[in-house]
Parts: C-alpha cells; sequence; structure tokens
C-alpha cells in the first residue's frame, strides 16, 4: 500500500533520518515523476509552517492550478476555500506541534460540483536525526467502490443496506455481524477488503451523505443531528468537524 510506504519514511531509525526538511526533498523528488501518474491519491509534504514544500499532480489540479509552483510555501488555508482550509492547516498544526500521526481518518471533501468526496487520510510528522519534528508527509486516497467480486460480497452488501435503512438510530456491531453471519473479527476484516472501511466508518459516511444533504435545506442543525442518529448536537458538530474541518454551520454557508 502507498500510504505504507509512506510511514515507513517517516518512521525511519534515527540513524537513516534526514538533517533537515530539504534532503527530505531531494529524495523524493526523483519519486515524483511516479507519484504525479497517481489519479487517486493527492499526495504532499509540508514544513513546519504548514507550507507545502512538495505535492504531485493529483494534489494541484484539485486546487484548481496547472502547475506546483504557485502552491509552493501556502499553507492549506491559504488554498482551499475559506471554510474549509484553516480546519485543514488546524490538524496540521497539531501533527507538526504535537507529533500526532493521523491513519485512516474517513474525510468528506466538496469538490467543483458541490457533491461530496470522500478520501482516506494519514498524515505523519517527519522527524530530523536528532528527532525534532521538521515538517509532515500526507497522503489523501479516494474512497474505492465495492469489490464485488470478493467472496464476502453478498455477505456485506446486506450489512450495507441494514446501515442505510437503519442509521438514523444506533447500529450495533452485534446486529451486523448477525445479518453477516460472521464474528466481529472477521466483519472487520471482510469490510475493509469490501469496502475498504470498518463498520464503524461505513455508519459514519451514511451518517455524514446524510447530512449533507440536509445541510442544504433550513431544517435546524439540531434536528439534522437527529435525523442523522445523533442524539446529542455536541456530538454531531464534533464528528462532523473531525470528517469536514468544519462545523455544520460553517459547512452549511459554504454550500450555500
Amino acid at each position: 500500500m502507498m500510504h505504507s510506504a509512506f510511514a515507513t519514511l517517516c518512521q525511519g531509525s534515527e540513524a537513516s533520518r534526514p538533517h533537515s526538511i530539504e534532503q527530505v526533498l531531494v529524495g523524493v523528488m526523483q519519486l515524483l515523476p511516479m507519484l504525479d501518474v497517481i489519479p487517486n491519491a493527492a499526495i504532499f509534504i509540508k514544513d513546519l509552517h504548514a507550507r507545502y514544500v512538495l505535492a504531485n499532480r493529483t494534489l494541484v489540479q484539485r486546487c484548481g492550478l496547472k502547475q506546483l509552483q504557485p502552491l509552493l510555501g501556502k499553507t492549506s488555508a491559504e488554498v482551499f476555500p475559506a471554510q474549509l482550509g484553516p480546519g485543514y492547516t488546524e490538524q496540521d498544526r497539531r501533527v507538526l506541534e504535537e507529533g500526532l500521526v493521523l491513519e485512516d481518518q474517513l474525510k468528506l471533501h466538496l469538490y467543483g460540483t458541490r457533491e461530496p468526496g470522500w478520501c482516506l487520510t494519514h498524515k505523519w510528522p517527519l522527524y530530523d536525526h536528532n528527532g525534532a519534528i521538521i515538517g509532515l508527509a500526507g497522503i489523501s486516497v479516494d474512497l474505492q467502490t465495492a469489490s464485488e467480486s470478493h467472496p464476502a460480497y453478498q455477505r456485506l452488501a446486506a450489512v450495507d443496506t441494514h446501515i442505510r435503512t437503519h442509521f438514523h438510530r444506533r447500529v450495533t456491531l452485534g446486529e451486523l455481524t448477525r445479518i453477516a453471519g460472521i464474528s466481529v473479527a472477521q466483519l472487520e476484516r471482510y469490510c475493509k477488503r469490501v469496502f475498504h472501511l470498518t463498520p464503524r466508518q461505513m455508519i459514519q459516511k451514511v451518517r455524514l451523505e446524510h447530512a449533507h444533504r440536509l445541510l442544504q435545506t433550513d431544517l435546524a442543525i439540531t434536528d439534522v443531528a437527529l435525523q442523522c442518529g445523533y442524539t446529542d448536537h455536541s456530538a454531531f458538530t464534533r464528528q462532523f468537524k473531525a470528517s469536514t474541518g468544519f462545523t455544520p454551520r460553517h459547512y452549511r454557508e459554504a454550500h450555500h
């Protein structure tokens, strides 16, 4: 997996760690032609101030640019719309200041069509030979379609249907395993292989997709939360911000 290779690069032994972010770039620049031809993954490196120092062609194009150069030296807050960018940069700063490692984070984005697009985001701090953080590396991979050829697909299709029917209430792993006729461990493993998500992420995804649609209406945000299966308004806001980078209210403003 591409993100595994990046994790290895970021978490190398002290002896193999670089002396500066510039030294990191010297090595990665040789791989850039290969990274540029990956159409479903945005790959990037940022410096200690959360500014882009490298990005592949996919990310450049999704920022509405034709060349990498205009992106360099800017933060996400300066590149993405005002309702999205600051949330991305806030996350970057947690990685840079706290050494936070983000893996397999389900993220919702608005593309040019204003339709939601899903990706799994991974971010790792980059360390120098003294153990100090000098930047971060990240990759956001577009969520793939379900693998219908997998032997467990039919069982899991029933699980997916159940989630989409009952997401407005609490859905337990127990009821999902009963539907699929497999153990919790098998359910987790097969869901990752077929849908590329954990069962909890599948529930989260359906709920946030419904929230996206409801936030285009004038329905009160408290009612949106209830209709999406959240009995606690603040829990809905936290989950929504974790996945989109901003609150439901700001998301509504961005869409309008």
